[in-house]
């Protein structure tokens, strides 16, 4: 596979880690937010779906196709922003591991309660709110990986 190749679908499947973690989280936390629970056990159904489809191979993905192009352009791991990018992508991965954990739990406790007709129970919105705050510092982080690759000639002279 030629670099540019490789290139371009590493960046496209960052957008998709990225863009799949934002669009899921808008959507379950306006779910949540109205409070319908037919509507809250078909999006954290498929939320899961869309970690499962999307999030889980661009995770795989990312680092293995990383490290190949710094091979190939003969970047050792210590170069600064790439040893940086390191760090805050197994950080992101450290706070995504528990958020797949809670959409799962969350996921059987929504569909629970839809099936019995009942409230979701106060574990579910503390799962959420969980969730949520291990979200932000993970968002945070790709997000600064991204802004790395994308402006590392500059940061690093």
């Amino acid at each position: 596979m030629s670099f540019l190749t490789l290139k371009a679908l590493h960046i496209i499947s960052a957008f998709l880690l990225f863009g799949t973690g934002l669009g899921s989280a808008f959507y379950k936390f306006m779910a949540d937010k109205h409070g319908d629970i037919k509507h809250i056990a078909i999006t954290n159904r498929h939320v899961v779906m869309a970690d499962w489809i999307f999030t889980t191979p661009t995770v795989i993905f990312q680092p293995i196709s990383g490290l190949i192009l710094a091979n190939m352009t003969n970047l050792p791991l210590t170069t600064p922003w790439i040893m940086m990018s390191l760090i805050l992508y197994v950080f992101a991965g450290i706070c995504w591991l528990p958020v797949v954990y809670l959409q799962i739990q969350m996921q059987k406790i929504a569909e629970q309660a839809l099936s019995t007709e009942t409230e979701l129970p106060e574990r579910y919105h503390y799962y959420a709110r969980y969730w949520f705050w291990l979200g932000v510092p993970a968002f945070l982080a790709i997000m600064l990986v991204i802004f790395m690759m994308v402006f590392h000639r500059v940061l690093w002279v």
